[in-house]
């Protein structure tokens, strides 16, 4: 398929920038009102597409199975497509705060670097992003706080943005870590940092906002483990405490891999043909207990839902039956693909021409997912990371 079939309009305040919360209103003693936000996971639509006759859901039902109109499907309604035996399969792993501000040796200039991942424990070598990359050469130092403690050098170039460095940091392994994550933010997407009110402090590098303390809660998955991710995978922070209880009151089961999301989620592909976009490869686990529960269910005649794109791609990776892997994987899906596993899936609404989009078009079909997202343009279902969703059975 080409780039271009998956280029449609998205209304920029069809983005969400953050996550669904309501406000609730309260009384002072001496009689004023205020209010509170709330935010609240699993309250964000829910669109259903039955992929087999296309038929697509997006209001609740009267008790005769009539769509009330204007009573929009809500996350929590997930639960009424799935039965005793089922197995949804989760993605744990978990964000890291990625995302770090510094200054330049000798010139104060203030630069963003992006941590991608640890290259060397020992020598705390990681590889990471710079911008603006132009100011950033071999040798140079940056300065991570107003102390003095925590600095880098640049230890190489990797690509045109990408640099090796050596936080030159004389600790153990442990504190160094939590030193440095100390510094950090969560590393919310750009087109969220951008869509917010700009930060005046940021003025002269970038016109956007900070991620706050509260957004590294909310980029985090409830049931997130294993450390390692750059971006959240998006579907699973639908997920509330309270719904994974009904889900086990239900005799729903989960099962959890782990693959650590990293920043081609959001690359921009730049050639039409998609046979020809090379995905960035990132780490992921599948363990034996996962494999066995479900395996089982595959062989018991029940759904297998799994819980966003990137726990398709790994859940995809590993196949026949589910395989224990441990590895890395550059898996690009799009259309027309086959998958081996899954028999149900569970998304976001994504941008326009992105990976995440194609992946779903693979699973739910090219004519009825663009359809859902026309529909979902139309209703004003909110796009993104913090955005709405879309369930696709058979």
């Amino acid at each position: 398929m080409k780039l271009s079939q998956f280029k449609f309009d998205l209304p920029q305040e069809l983005v969400a920038l953050y996550p669904h919360s309501f406000e609730r209103e309260f009384t002072n003693e001496d009689g004023t009102k205020g209010t509170f936000r709330v935010t609240q996971r699993d309250e964000s639509r829910l669109m259903v597409l039955h992929r087999t006759n296309g038929e697509i859901e997006l209001f609740k039902k009267d008790a005769k199975g009539h769509p009330i109109e204007g009573q929009y499907l809500d996350f929590r309604n997930i639960l009424d497509y799935f039965d005793e035996g089922d197995t949804f399969v989760l993605n744990d792993t978990k964000v890291f705060p990625a995302r770090l501000y510094g200054t330049k040796e000798k010139t104060d200039a203030k630069i963003e670097v992006f941590i991608l991942r640890e290259l060397n424990e020992e020598t705390h070598l990681w590889d990471v992003l710079v911008e603006p990359a132009r100011k950033i050469r071999i040798g140079n130092k940056l300065f991570f706080d107003e102390v003095g403690t925590m600095v880098a050098e640049v230890y190489d170039n990797t690509t045109s943005r990408g640099r090796s460095l050596r936080f030159l940091y004389d600790c153990p392994h442990d504190q160094f870590k939590h030193d440095l994550f100390a510094l950090g933010e969560a590393p919310l997407p750009v087109y969220i940092l951008n869509g917010r009110p700009a930060d005046p402090d940021m003025e002269g590098m970038h016109v956007r906002s900070h991620a706050t303390k509260e957004d590294m809660e909310n980029f985090q998955c409830i049931f997130a483990k294993n450390e390692g991710a750059v971006t959240a995978p998006a579907t699973g922070l639908h997920f509330s405490r309270e719904l994974m209880k009904r889900m086990e009151i239900k005799g729903i089961n989960t099962a959890y891999i782990t693959l650590h999301c990293g920043l081609s989620n959001f690359s921009p592909i730049e050639v039409e043909d998609l046979t020809k976009h090379k995905m960035d490869s990132e780490q992921m686990f599948v363990g034996k207990e996962a494999c066995d529960m479900v395996n089982h269910t595959k062989a018991q005649g029940h759904r297998i839902c799994v819980v966003g794109t990137s726990t398709a791609k790994a859940t995809e990776t590993a196949v026949g039956l589910l395989k224990e892997y441990d590895g890395w994987t550059s898996k690009f899906i799009f259309p027309p693909y086959e998958f081996q596993l899954a028999n149900s899936m569970v998304v976001n609404f994504y941008h326009p021409e992105s990976t995440l989009l194609m992946s779903t078009a693979a699973f739910g079909g090219y004519d009825n997912v663009m359809e859902c997202y026309r529909l979902a343009v139309k209703h004003g279902y909110k796009f993104g990371c913090f955005g709405d969703s879309l369930l696709i059975v058979d």
